[in-house]
Parts: C-alpha cells; sequence; structure tokens
C-alpha cells in the first residue's frame, strides 16, 4: 500500500498513524549489495521551497538510483508533532525545524536520530524569513518598536528566536514588546487590522506582504544570517535496523541538493517539479528568496546549542543543564552518505 506515489499528501496526525500501521510490513527496493529490503521511508515535510532537494529527489529518480523506497507525506502540523510521529516509528523521517520540541524529546530519550542539516537561513542576499512592520506604521527602526505588538507563531520554535535577534539588532529584547500568536497566514490580515504593529514572516508569504503594500522589512539579513533552521530526523528504530537505507535516502537528498546549488534553481524542469509539490506559481517560485541547502548536510553545531541555550533562557525546555542533542547525531551514517552522493552524482 502507498499512498500516491511521486504525490504529496497531507494527512493528519490520526490518518497518518492509522495508514502507515497498515504499511509497516512491505518492503522496498534492495541495495546494491543484494541484502533483505529495508520497508518504505515514509517522509514528513512542509510544502516550502526548502524541501525542494527531496522533491527532486524523489520526481527525478534520485531515491531509486540509491536503492531505496520512498513516500513524501505534506503535513499540516508543527515541528513538534513530527518529532512525535517520528520518535513513535509511526513514520519513519521528517523534517522539522530545532526548536524547544526536539531539545524536551531528545531530553526525554525518545526515539530520534539526527542525520543531517535541511536548511539555514543565508549569510547574505535577500531573507527567507524576514522581520516585517506594518506598511501604514511609520515606523523605520527596530527601536521604535518598544511597546509594541509582535506576531510570533509560537513560542517555542525559530520564530520567537529570530524575532528575538532581530529585536536585539536594535538594542531591545522580547520583554521591551508585547507578543501576540499569529501563524504565518493571519499575519496579512493582523497587520492590517492593526492587532500588531510588527512581525516575523516566511515566504511566500513574506513576499506577499510585500507585493501587496501591507509589510516591509526594515532589517538587512544579518541579525539571523546563518542560523540553522531544520534537521532531518529518523526514527532510532529504523536507522537501528536499516542503517544502509538511512544512508542512502541521505545520499539522494545530498545528491540533489548539490544540484540545486550548482544552478539547478534555474533549470525550468525542477522549477515545475518544485512548483508542483509547493503549490506555486512558476513566477511566485522564482522570486522567492531562498534558505540554503547545504550538500554537505553539515550542522553548526554552536548555532543548535545558542538555539538551546535561548530557549532555556525563556522557560520553555522541561529539563535541566543540557540536552545531549549531539549525542543523536549519526556522524557516521551522514559521512557514508557523503561518500555515496559523491558516487551518485558521479
Amino acid at each position: 500500500m502507498t499512498i500516491s506515489r511521486r504525490s504529496s499528501v497531507t494527512v493528519s496526525l490520526v490518518a497518518t498513524a492509522a495508514i502507515l500501521s497498515g504499511c509497516a510490513a512491505e518492503g522496498a527496493p534492495g541495495g546494491a549489495d543484494g541484502e533483505s529490503a529495508a520497508p518504505e521511508i515514509s517522509f514528513l515535510f512542509s510544502p516550502y521551497a526548502d524541501y525542494a532537494p527531496f522533491f527532486l529527489a524523489e520526481d527525478k529518480g534520485y531515491f531509486e538510483d540509491a536503492g531505496v523506497d520512498v513516500e513524501l507525506l505534506a503535513k499540516g502540523g508543527t515541528s513538534g508533532e513530527t518529532y512525535q510521529l517520528v520518535s513513535t516509528n509511526n513514520v519513519t523521517a521528517g523534517g522539522a525545524t530545532w526548536g524547544a520540541g526536539l531539545f524536551n524529546a531528545t531530553e526525554a530519550g525518545a526515539s530520534l536520530s539526527v542525520i543531517a542539516s535541511v536548511s539555514r537561513v543565508p549569510a547574505s542576499g535577500p531573507n527567507p524569513a524576514p522581520f516585517v512592520v506594518a506598511a501604514d506604521s511609520g515606523i523605520t527602526s527596530v527601536e521604535q518598536l518598544a511597546g509594541k505588538r509582535v506576531g510570533i507563531p509560537g513560542d517555542g520554535g525559530f520564530g520567537v528566536y529570530s524575532v528575538a535577534k532581530a529585536l536585539g539588532a536594535g538594542g531591545l529584547d522580547l520583554d521591551d514588546v508585547e507578543l501576540v500568536n499569529v501563524g504565518p497566514p493571519e499575519t496579512g490580515p493582523a497587520l492590517v487590522g492593526g492587532s500588531i504593529d510588527a512581525a516575523w514572516s516566511i515566504e511566500p508569504i513574506s513576499s506577499s506582504l510585500a507585493s501587496e503594500d501591507i509589510a516591509h522589512e526594515i532589517l538587512p539579513i544579518d541579525y539571523h544570517a546563518g542560523t540553522e533552521l531544520g534537521a532531518l530526523v529518523f526514527s532510532t528504530e529504523y536507522v537501528d535496523a536499516h542503517p544502509d537505507a538511512v544512508v542512502a535516502f541521505t545520499a539522494a537528498y545530498l545528491r540533489a541538493a548539490a544540484e540545486l546549488q550548482d544552478g539547478g534553481w534555474d533549470d525550468p524542469a525542477n522549477q515545475e517539479i518544485i512548483a508542483r509539490y509547493t503549490e506555486l506559481p512558476l513566477e511566485t517560485l522564482t522570486s522567492l528568496a531562498l534558505t540554503e541547502q547545504d550538500p554537505t548536510g553539515e550542522i553548526d553545531w554552536a548555532d543548535v546549542h545558542a538555539q538551546e541555550q535561548f530557549f532555556r533562557d525563556r522557560g520553555t525546555l522541561e529539563y535541566e543543564g543540557v540536552a545531549d542533542v549531539e549525542g543523536i547525531f549519526r556522524s557516521d551514517l551522514l559521512e557514508q552518505a557523503q561518500e555515496k552522493a559523491a558516487e551518485l552524482g558521479s
């Protein structure tokens, strides 16, 4: 049983668990070494351009070339829900942001293995997750936001961390503003209606806000340049049972990331694939500010630890001390995947 092979499907938590538990016994193509076939890898993704390498790896046959059968599932939930589904082996793997959810799950002993980086904020250029202010607010600097209402998508993820960095660039901190929980799709109406004065945003919503003259940026990307955005996580149960399949999956992902870095974003065929998964018109897709996908999959652990410290200071962590998040990182499998990706792309 598969769920629309080579296509994306949005599933609820309950539906995902029920469907995939019925699929668990099915096998997938075996590896090149002829050993017993690993079960299909079900991968949860968000329908954003950040996940473009996974879209290409599926539709261009890179997963198949590597010897793994993959089902891409578009999620509608949070990163915390992704960690829950992966750690309970209801789905094999997923991409999710670094945040309180992952740190708490790690310290609680959840069955999660970090394999590679998924995306990060670029060092320079257009900002894929900008801090914006209402166009009619008259606000031109961060300092003017003292006492104002700022929208964040919850208190445990990248959005609030990014806002804190933006405010810090102007000498403010989160206590200097009134935080309002506003999801990215509701940012525009909230700014227009005056319930918030500024907000964290994300592509493609941020480009839409700018084009409709609802909001604009007041900072260059520098305040959060290089921030680690997302991690590729696998169920440890699957990793322990099928490490070769994890290596093959990751190698195909890295191969596609390298292709995009080498000019693949400008390939019309690639654009068509990415537009289909993100459900964006081509003209919108090609105008977006993009996150960075590192074709080595390496993780900036200093930045990850800085994020953990931030959430500790916010009081959103459920433990004392430091979570051993590097202890669940399978650097050995990433190294093997890097080697295999080079072979596949040669």
